[in-house]
C-alpha cells in the first residue's frame, strides 16, 4: 500500500473485556425482544517508528439479535460466537506485523474476518458461520480503539488525520476508480456540527398512553411518549413496526400521530419528524406502498413527517427476490441498514431501487467512513443509527454523526433503555445524555482520538 510515512503507527498491545448491560425495559425488534446486553470495551496501544506511543478506546454492544437473527442458533449461543469472534480480532491485531494508519491497518486485518468467522463456529459447534454483519460487530471496538490511539498519538481529532497527509493510499484502494485521487478528509468536517436532532425510538412494546402502562419502572424516568416528549423536547421519532401486520403497522403511526400531536401542541411545538422501522420484516415493496397510501388517507399530516422509511425487506440483497424499492423511493428515501455489510452491498443497494444509507459506528469506525464517502458521492440520503449505545459507544455514535456533512439527525435508545450505563459519562457529557431540546450537543467532540477523553 505505498511507502511508510512517518506518522505511520503499529499495534503494540490489544485486549477486549466485556462488560454486562441491564435493561430498564424491553425492547422488541424483528419480532424479538431484548432485556439485556453485553458491552465489548477495547483496549489498544499503538506505537510510531521512533518508539512514541498512545492508548485508545473503543466500545460496543455486543447486539447478537439484531447482527445475527438466527433461525437455529439460540441467541446466548450467538452472544458467546461474536464474543469468541472479538478474541480472535484481537488475535489479528495483536499479530498483525506492520506500519500504517487506521484506515490500511482496518483495511487488512478485515480480510481475515470470514476466515476467523467459521473458525469460531467450528470451534464452538455451530451449524452456520459467523455472518459479516455480526463480524464487523464484534470487531468495531477495536477498530475504534485504533483510530483512537492513532488520534491521541498526534495529538489530533481522528478525523481529521483522514487526508493525504495521513494516509498512504487514496479512496480507489478501498472503493473503486471513481475515488481515485481523493481522501476521506474531502467527506469529513473538520470541526463537529454544534448540534443534531435525535431520533427517540418508539419501540413495537412501548406505552404511548398512560393506558398502555403494564408496569412501570421504579425510577424517575419518563415512560409514556408524552411523558418523554415533554421532559426531553422530542422533534424526531423511530417508529417501530412489524411489517407483517398492515393493519396493526398504520394504525401504530396514526395512534403516535395522536399522541403525538397532543403533546406537541401542548408544548407550542409545529415542526416533528418520523421514520419507520420495519426491521427487515416486510415481504414486499407493495407491502411498503400500500402502508404509506393507508397514512396518507390516514393522516396527511402523519405521512408529511415520515423523514424516510429503514430497511423493509431482508437484508439478504443477493436473493433472486430481492424486492425493487424504486417505487418506494419516489415516495419515501428508503435506506439500507442491516444489508449495509461493504461497499458491493451498497452498490447492490443502488441497483435495487435504495436511495439511503444508515451508517453505524457498530460497523466500524473505516467501514463507516467508506460508505459515508460513497453514499455521499452518489447522493444518497444519510443518517447515523444506533445499536441502543450507552456510554463511550453512543459518544463514539455521535462523534461519527457530528463529523459527516448531511446527517439528517442521530439515533440514541441507550437513554431509554439501559440509562444507568450512561450515569459515569452524563456527568462528563451532560448535553449529550440529558436531552432537553430534542438535541444532542455535538460541540464538545473535537478533543484528540475520536473526541472525547
Amino acid at each position: 500500500m505505498g511507502h511508510g510515512k512517518a506518522t505511520d503507527v503499529r499495534i503494540k498491545e490489544v485486549s477486549v473485556a466485556f462488560e454486562p448491560v441491564s435493561y430498564r425495559a424491553p425492547l422488541k425488534f424483528g419480532g424479538r425482544v431484548v432485556e439485556h446486553a453485553s458491552v465489548i470495551n477495547a483496549q489498544l496501544t499503538v506505537e510510531t517508528q521512533n518508539g512514541k506511543y498512545a492508548i485508545g478506546h473503543g466500545s460496543m454492544p455486543v447486539g447478537n439479535v439484531w447482527a445475527w437473527p438466527s433461525s437455529v442458533i439460540d441467541p446466548a449461543d450467538t452472544e458467546r460466537a461474536m464474543k469468541a469472534f472479538a478474541g480472535e480480532v484481537v488475535e489479528l491485531f495483536d499479530t498483525y506485523p506492520g506500519f500504517g494508519h487506521p484506515l490500511e491497518i482496518e483495511f487488512e486485518i478485515s480480510a481475515e474476518y470470514d476466515h476467523q468467522a467459521h473458525r469460531v463456529s467450528k470451534m464452538l459447534n455451530l451449524s452456520e458461520p459467523v455472518p459479516p454483519l455480526a463480524q464487523l460487530v464484534s470487531a468495531s471496538p477495536l477498530d475504534a480503539a485504533l483510530h483512537d490511539a492513532y488520534g491521541r498519538l498526534h495529538k489530533a481529532n481522528s478525523f481529521n488525520t483522514l487526508s493525504k497527509e495521513f494516509c498512504k493510499t487514496d479512496l480507489s484502494e478501498f472503493l473503486d476508480e471513481q475515488f481515485a485521487g481523493e481522501y476521506l478528509d474531502k467527506y469529513t468536517l473538520r470541526e463537529p456540527v454544534a448540534s443534531l436532532p435525535l431520533y427517540h425510538l418508539v419501540g413495537a412494546l412501548d406505552p404511548l398512553t398512560a393506558g398502555d402502562v403494564v408496569d412501570r419502572p421504579k425510577d424517575n424516568l419518563p415512560v409514556t411518549l408524552p411523558e418523554w416528549i415533554a421532559a426531553d423536547g422530542l422533534t424526531h421519532l423511530k417508529i417501530k413496526l412489524n411489517g407483517d401486520n398492515l393493519d396493526w403497522d398504520v394504525n401504530r403511526v396514526l395512534s403516535i400521530e395522536r399522541v403525538a400531536g397532543e403533546a406537541q401542541q401542548a408544548r407550542g411545538c409545529r415542526q416533528w419528524y418520523y421514520s419507520c422501522d420495519f426491521n427487515e420484516k416486510c415481504g414486499s415493496a407493495e407491502y411498503v406502498i400500500e402502508f404509506l397510501n393507508r397514512v396518507k388517507s390516514g393522516a396527511p399530516a402523519a405521512f408529511d413527517r415520515i423523514q424516510y422509511i429503514e430497511q423493509p425487506t431482508s437484508r439478504n440483497l443477493d436473493l433472486p427476490s430481492a424486492p425493487n424499492m424504486s417505487e418506494v423511493a419516489k415516495l419515501k428515501p428508503v435506506v439500507i441498514d442491516e444489508a449495509l455489510i461493504s461497499y458491493e452491498s451498497l452498490l447492490k443497494a443502488r441497483e435495487l431501487g435504495y436511495s439511503g444509507v444508515a451508517l453505524k459506528a457498530c460497523k466500524g469506525q473505516t467501514e463507516s467512513l467508506l460508505m459515508a464517502a460513497a453514499a455521499q458521492k452518489f447522493g444518497m440520503f444519510l443518517c447515523v443509527q444506533d445499536l441502543t449505545c450507552p456510554g463511550a459507544s453512543f459518544l463514539h455514535s455521535c462523534s461519527l454523526a457530528a463529523r459527516i456533512p448531511g446527517i439528517a439527525a442521530i439515533e440514541g435508545n441507550a437513554r431509554q433503555y439501559c440509562p444507568s450505563a450512561n450515569t459515569k459519562w452524563a456527568k462528563r457529557f451532560p448535553g449529550l445524555f440529558n436531552i432537553k431540546t430534542g438535541t444532542v450537543d455535538t460541540s464538545r467532540l473535537n478533543g484528540h482520538g475520536l473526541g472525547f477523553q
